[in-house]
């Protein structure tokens, strides 16, 4: 792997309560200039992101019932149709955590389901939180996500308790059919933890130090 496949890894991210619009503008022109994956925003910044990408191959990726995923799936599939609408390519959703817990699989799959039936082609990533969930439960929730339809499943929100690790990584990737991938977000700040989760059978990653990844890349 090179530098260049590296960025092409990454959903470049920020998705802190206090970004601005310069600064939705400051990521999206790191990630047209490092050739990231794509940018993730806030819904309430697609909008923005989609016009600033125009003509680049950086796609706009959003999240869905974050951090929580303590909504509906009556909101979380309104709120995808919004985004995609705005000009999300990507959207990243919050399984209901509470549910799974419960061991409620039937509402774990119609709220995934939700959201990808609205998503109608637009490629799907369910974060199931891994920091929150036993090993069991991390199984369950990416049989879900196949069932329901998903593209990917991704570790974490990074607004949890902890972020990605290789033996979720690992773990989720034995978890999945072959034409499922798997994203690791949060807590990724050097190339070495990069690495590791890749090494784990990450096949994109969620990260918003994603220059300092790239300046410490070591092949």
């Amino acid at each position: 792997m090179d530098k260049k496949q590296l960025a092409g890894m990454m959903d470049h991210t920020l998705l802190k309560a206090v970004a601005t619009p310069e600064q939705i503008a400051q990521i999206c022109e790191e990630a047209r200039e490092i050739g990231a994956a794509s940018v993730c925003v806030n819904p309430c910044n697609v909008r923005q992101a989609a016009e600033l990408l125009k003509g680049s191959e950086v796609k706009v990726c959003t999240v869905i019932g974050f951090p929580l995923g303590a909504n509906t799936p009556a909101v979380k599939a309104f709120e995808t149709e919004d985004a995609i609408a705005g000009g999300a390519q990507e959207v990243d959703m919050v399984i209901n955590v509470g549910a799974l817990k419960a061991g409620d699989q039937d509402t774990v799959y119609r709220d995934i389901k939700a959201v990808v039936d609205a998503a109608d082609g637009t490629l799907v990533k369910v974060i199931i939180e891994t920091c929150y969930l036993t090993d069991a439960e991390k199984t369950t929730a990416c049989q879900m996500a196949a069932k329901a339809g998903a593209d990917f499943v991704k570790t974490s929100t990074g607004f949890g308790t902890g972020g990605a690790n290789p033996h979720d990584v690992a773990l989720m990737k034995a978890s999945i059919p072959d034409t499922m991938q798997v994203k690791a977000s949060g807590g990724m700040h050097v190339w070495a933890d990069a690495k590791a989760n890749i090494e784990a059978g990450a096949d994109r990653l969620g990260v918003s130090a994603s220059l300092a990844i790239l300046d410490s890349f070591d092949e």
